[in-house]
């Protein structure tokens, strides 16, 4: 009975666990993720957004999200390209290039989880329903949130997302969230 208990356990997948890599994603977060959300244009971006957006209502950022995730397939994206050519996004963009292939994707978030800036396009618009926002955002400054490891598919390579709360620098305030898509293998 052991023998097959043993047999069986091995024949199951190992699957990776972020706890596995939590201390050097952890380092990476501070060394090299932080640094990007103190850059005064990144928080000037995250700060106009906020006061943008000041107004929406729950009902608006659904809608929001709905127009996004329409748009994903469309040939005229007007809400997705607004956010993928603007500033913050170039800025994403040669942050996420300049990895040489250790950031798989970079956003960064505003006061009610929508994206403010990203390196590439995400499937929806609105993260505030998701722990890569509620864990860091609403946990206040220094908060950070490390995903388990999956495997991306489309890249074939095992990530990590490590997400961690933006601080104004000037009021202490959280502003905004980030989140960094990490290729494990290159830890």
């Amino acid at each position: 009975m052991k023998q097959w208990l043993l047999i069986t356990l091995a024949a199951i997948p190992t699957f990776l666990s972020a706890n596995e890599y939590e201390a050097q994603l952890k380092e990476l977060a501070f060394s090299k993720i932080e640094p990007l959300t103190t850059q005064p244009d990144v928080i000037d971006a995250i700060k106009a957004q906020n006061v943008k957006n000041a107004s929406l209502s729950e009902n608006q950022i659904i809608e929001l999200d709905n127009t996004w995730r329409a748009e994903v397939s469309a040939s005229n994206p007007t809400l997705i390209n607004q956010v993928l050519n603007n500033p913050l996004s170039m800025k994403l963009k040669e942050t996420q290039e300049m990895s040489e292939g250790m950031f798989t994707e970079i956003f960064i978030m505003d006061n009610k989880g929508l994206n403010v800036g990203q390196s590439s396009m995400t499937s929806d618009y609105w993260q505030g329903d998701e722990a890569k926002w509620q864990q860091t955002y609403l946990k206040g400054p220094k908060s950070i949130h490390i995903s388990e490891v999956e495997e991306d598919e489309s890249t074939q390579t095992f990530q990590s997302q490590v997400s961690m709360s933006i601080t104004d620098p000037s009021s202490g305030q959280v502003i905004g969230a980030i989140t960094v898509g990490v290729n494990i293998e290159e830890l």
